[in-house]
C-alpha cells in the first residue's frame, strides 16, 4: 500500500527497465547485501532478506550514532536521534518497572501523531510487548470493543482520547506526562530482551467484513523485513542515479507524514524505515489541509511525501500553490486507493519538481508492506498498472474456489512472503478465512497480471474507499440494525470529487416502531462510529431489500 520512494530519477537515453533488473539482481542475489534465500517461516519455505537485524533493539542502538541530526520534527518541537534513542531506554524502564509491561504484554498508544506516540511504541516492542495501534478517530464504543479484546496492560493516551476510556478498566498513562516522568528516571540503560522473531510485535486495527474491527498482527519479523526493504530501494536508487551520472546524496532527506500512526504507511513504511536512514521526518498535526501543509513543506523543506489520492487532488486545486516554492519536494508516492492516470499527471504538472518521481502501488495492511510498486518509468509505460511484485513477494490471481487463471484474466488478488501478518488477534476464524497453512494471503481485491503488472479492477468486493481510509459496510449496517426503527439497511459507496468516495445508507424503516429521519439516523451513528465511518448520504424507504435466494443483499445497483 506504500512506499516511500527513494530519490527522484533522470531517465536519459539508456534503457531504465534493463538497468533497474541488474541492479536488483546484483542487489538481491548470491552475495548481494540484500540477498534473498529460503528460509522456513511459520512452517512455510519463503525467501527471506538474509543480512537483516536479528532485532528491532539493534536499530534502535545504532540509530544514536546519529547524534543531535534531527529524527522526529513537530511545531517547535526537534527531538535528535540520540534524544528518542534515550527517551525510548526511560520509558521501556518505566513501562517495566511501573505497569510490569513485558514479552507479549500489550501496550496501547491512543493519540494523534506525535514524537511520544513513536517513543512510547519503540519501548514496547524492545521490551517485546506488543504495540497496540489504536485508531485516533474510533468512538468510545470502539475504543471499549477493541480494547476488550487485547486487554492492554496499559493504553498511552492523549488528553481527547482519554475521554474515550470513560468505563474501561484498564491503566492509563497520559501521553503529555510522558517526558516529565522520564526526564525523572535520568539516565538509563535500555534493558536488553531476548525475543522471538516471530512474536507479535504490533497489533493495527482494520475494519472487516464481519461487522467490527480485527487486529491484524505483525511479528517482529515482519518489521525487521520492511526495514530492510526499504533501505534495499534507497541502495537501488543510489545504484541507478549513479548509472544516469547523478551525483550521490549528500544530505539528510525531510519525509513529510500526513498520514496517521495508525496506519503502515505511517509508522511501519515511514518512522521505522527512516530512524534507521538517518533522515528527518516532520509530523504534520491534525486533520489534512492543504494550505497549512503546503506552507510546512516550503518551510521545512520537505524532499518526500507519502499521499492518499484525496490528498493529491486537494493540493494541486489549491489557490496557495500557485505561489509557494515546493521545489525542495523531489519524491511522491500515491497510494491506499486506486489513482487515476489523469490525477497523477496534474500531480506532475502542479509540482514540476516531482516530474520524474510520482510512484504509485498496492498493499493492505494484513500485508505490512506494499506487495507491488510502480516505479516512474514504469507508469511513464504502463499508467494504469499498480507495478510489479516487490523482491520476495509472489502474486497470483484465482478464481473462486482458488485456481489460478490464465495470465491477463480478473480474479482475486493472492499475496505470499516474509511480510505476510501472523494473522488477526484472538480471531482464529477470521485469520483461517484469509491466510492459507500455505503461506498465501486471500486479499478479496479483484485484478488481474499482464507481463508482471499488476492491474487494480476494484479493491474488496463491498469495501468503501473514502479519502484513503477503509470504510466496510458490515460494521455500519451492525450499528444501524440496532436502531428499532430500522428494519434493514445497506450501506454502499457513492462517488465524490474531493473524496473518492462517500458513505450512503438505504434503510428500511420499521413500520412498528414508526418513522424515522436521516438526521435521527446520523446522530445514532455519529455516537457509535468514527466520523468518517458515519454515511453523509440516506435514502430512507419502507420497500424490502432486493436479496439472493441464499438471503444476501444483492448490492449491484444500490442507488440513493
Amino acid at each position: 500500500m506504500w512506499h516511500e520512494h527513494a530519490e527522484p530519477l533522470t531517465f536519459r537515453a539508456v534503457d531504465p527497465t534493463a538497468l533497474a533488473a541488474a541492479a536488483r539482481a546484483r542487489l538481491t542475489g548470491p552475495g548481494g547485501p540484500f540477498e534473498l534465500r529460503p528460509e522456513a517461516i511459520r512452517g512455510v519455505e519463503l525467501p527471506a532478506f538474509v543480512h537483516r537485524r536479528a532485532a528491532l533493539r539493534e536499530w534502535l542502538v545504532e540509530s544514536a550514532a546519529f547524534g543531535e541530526r534531527d529524527f522526529l520534527v513537530q511545531d517547535g518541537r526537534r527531538l535528535s536521534f540520540a534524544g528518542h534513542a534515550a527517551a525510548v531506554a526511560a520509558t521501556a524502564d518505566l513501562l517495566a518497572r511501573d505497569y510490569g509491561v513485558g514479552c507479549g504484554a500489550r501496550v496501547a498508544v491512543l493519540a494523534a501523531n506525535a514524537p511520544d506516540w513513536l517513543v512510547a511504541f519503540w519501548a514496547t516492542v524492545v521490551l517485546g510487548g506488543v504495540g497496540v495501534a489504536g485508531n485516533a478517530w474510533w468512538t468510545p464504543r470502539e475504543a471499549a470493543y477493541a480494547l476488550g479484546r487485547v486487554r492492554p496492560a496499559v493504553v498511552v493516551a492523549d488528553a481527547r482520547r482519554r475521554a474515550l476510556l470513560d468505563g474501561v478498566d484498564v491503566p492509563v498513562l497520559p501521553l503529555e506526562e510522558l517526558p516529565d516522568r522520564i526526564a525523572a528516571r535520568g539516565d538509563v540503560p535500555l534493558l536488553d530482551v531476548t525475543i522471538d522473531e516471530d512474536a507479535p510485535a504490533v497489533i493495527m486495527y482494520t475494519s472487516g467484513t464481519t461487522g467490527h474491527p480485527k487486529g491484524a498482527t505483525h511479528s517482529h519479523r515482519n518489521l525487521l523485513s520492511v526495514i530492510e526493504y526499504h533501505r534495499y530501494t534507497d541502495a537501488l536508487a543510489a545504484e541507478l542515479a549513479a548509472a544516469f551520472g547523478l551525483p550521490p546524496r549528500t544530505q539528510p532527506r525531510r519525509f513529510l507524514m500526513s498520514l496517521p500512526l495508525f496506519h503502515i504507511a505511517s509508522l511501519h513504511n515511514l518512522a521505522l524505515p527512516r530512524m534507521t536512514s538517518g533522515d528527518t521526518i516532520v509530523i504534520d498535526g491534525g486533520r489534512f489541509d492543504a494550505e497549512r501543509v503546503i506552507g510546512l513543506i516550503a518551510r521545512e523543506r520537505i524532499t518526500n511525501w507519502a499521499i492518499v489520492p484525496t490528498m493529491a487532488s486537494r493540493l494541486v486545486s489549491h489557490p496557495a500553490l500557485a505561489t509557494a516554492d515546493l521545489s525542495s519536494l523531489t519524491a511522491l508516492s500515491i497510494n491506499s486507493a486506486p489513482s487515476s492516470p489523469a490525477l497523477k499527471e496534474r500531480v506532475r504538472a502542479a509540482i514540476p519538481s516531482v516530474q520524474a518521481s510520482v510512484v504509485d502501488s498496492y498493499g493492505l495492511t494484513e500485508a505490512t508492506t506494499a506487495a507491488t510498486v510502480a516505479t516512474p518509468a514504469e507508469l511513464a509505460a504502463y499508467p494504469e498498472t499498480v507495478g510489479s511484485p516487490i523482491p520476495s513477494v509472489e502474486v497470483s490471481i484465482r478464481d473462486a474456489v482458488g485456481d489460478s487463471v490464465p495470465e491477463g484474466a480478473e480474479g482475486e488478488i493472492w499475496l505470499r512472503s516474509q511480510f505476510t501478518m501472523l494473522g488477526y488477534w484472538d480471531e482464529p476464524e477470521a485469520t483461517a478465512a484469509v491466510l492459507r497453512p500455505d503461506g498465501w494471503l486471500r486479499t478479496g481485491d479483484l485484478g488481474r497480471l499482464h507481463d508482471g503488472r499488476l492491474y487494480m479492477a476494484s479493491r474488496r468486493t463491498d469495501l468503501i474507499l473514502r479519502g484513503g481510509e477503509n470504510v466496510y459496510p458490515a460494521e455500519i449496517e451492525a450499528v444501524l440494525d440496532e436502531h428499532p426503527a430500522v428494519a434493514e439497511c445497506a450501506v454502499f459507496g457513492v462517488d465524490d470529487p474531493d473524496l473518492g468516495q462517500a458513505v450512503a445508507a438505504l434503510v428500511v424503516a420499521n413500520g412498528v416502531t414508526g418513522s424515522v429521519t436521516a438526521d435521527e439516523l446520523r446522530t445514532f451513528a455519529a455516537e457509535r462510529l468514527a466520523y468518517y465511518k458515519v454515511p453523509a448520504h440516506w435514502r430512507i424507504t419502507t420497500e424490502p431489500l432486493t436479496r439472493t435466494a441464499t438471503g444476501k443483499v444483492i448490492r449491484a445497483g444500490l442507488a440513493l
